[in-house]
């Protein structure tokens, strides 16, 4: 099967439960895993950013990636995050992460270095060079600083083998629209801006890796499964039901918006490592009483 086929719909980029030692909740996690794969999510994207991977250990990440695919047993495939801005860094990781049950590998743009897209093509192009694993682009040029712009998004789709998709987060919709003309017919491409999602699968897009979905994912996912249907009435009714919640899960800062939302679950508990910091009360509770409407 191939990543088009295999990674169409929803994908949920997972969030890292703590408890209150802030010691990974492993149990929580899986009730996580369990409640979005009962819900229709089509995939499962653990070490994204959501997951709060800049505060965890190499090992702490390599222990997260096994729990994950043991608690999905093969009922969902699996996408791990591995990107940064030290390629050697990476590089390393690839061949170290247990990879040998991942979909995919989802690789986030360097941040902060802002290389240009010469320096970008060659960094992916390293990464591909490293592993057989198909890999992801994950252009967020809000978090990193820099975009990967279409042309090399294009060009890296068609000279690199197993550069295989892309998780676009720019908000550029005519970006968007270059990238779906000119890539390869077989070349994943998702939303990463769960706001946006709607009206990018009904232009093409074939899913979306979300941060909703951990909190929303039946009626998230049935939403993206209408629209790649072509049914956007429905999807649409939907979606606006979604919006929002989409306005509350990034009012201050991912995670701690779709954390305070699986906490009203009874999913989690409320714990972020430093730098990030719980939702404020009244954001909390306009959370609660919208999931209360659900």
């Amino acid at each position: 099967m191939d990543l088009r086929t295999l990674l169409r719909g929803t994908g949920v980029a997972l969030v890292t439960p703590f408890k209150s030692n802030l010691e990974i909740d492993y149990d929580a996690l899986g009730r996580v895993i369990d409640f979005v794969i009962k819900d229709g999510a089509e995939y499962v994207v653990t070490l994204g950013t959501t997951g709060e991977t800049p505060t965890l250990s190499k090992q702490e990440k390599i222990d997260i990636v096994n729990f994950t695919y043991e608690k999905a047993d093969k009922r969902t495939p699996v996408v791990v995050g591995i990107g940064g801005n030290n390629t050697k860094e990476l590089i390393d990781d690839l061949e170290k992460f247990p990879l040998h049950n991942a979909a995919a590998v989802l690789s986030a743009s360097p941040y902060y270095s802002k290389p240009s897209q010469a320096g970008l093509f060659e960094h992916y192009k390293a990464l591909a060079a490293a592993t057989p694993k198909p890999i992801i682009l994950y252009n967020v040029p809000s978090r990193t600083g820099r975009n990967i712009d279409a042309a090399t998004v294009i060009q890296l789709a068609h000279e690199v083998d197993n550069i295989a998709g892309i998780k676009e987060a720019s908000g550029d919709m005519a970006q968007c629209m270059q990238i779906l003309r000119d890539k390869p017919t077989d070349f994943l491409v998702v939303s990463g801006d769960d706001a946006l999602a709607f009206p990018q699968v009904c232009s093409g897009m074939d899913g979306v890796i979300s941060v909703a979905a951990n909190s929303f994912p039946k009626k998230f996912s049935e939403m993206v499964r209408l629209a790649l249907k072509a049914e956007n009435k429905s999807a649409k009714l939907l979606n606006d039901e979604l919006i929002e919640g989409y306005e509350l899960l990034f009012a201050e800062n991912n995670p701690a918006g779709v954390k305070a939302a699986l906490v009203e679950l009874g999913l989690i508990e409320n714990y972020l490592r430093l730098p990030l910091v719980p939702l404020s009360r009244e954001i909390h509770s306009k959370m609660k009483a919208y999931l209360s409407k659900q």
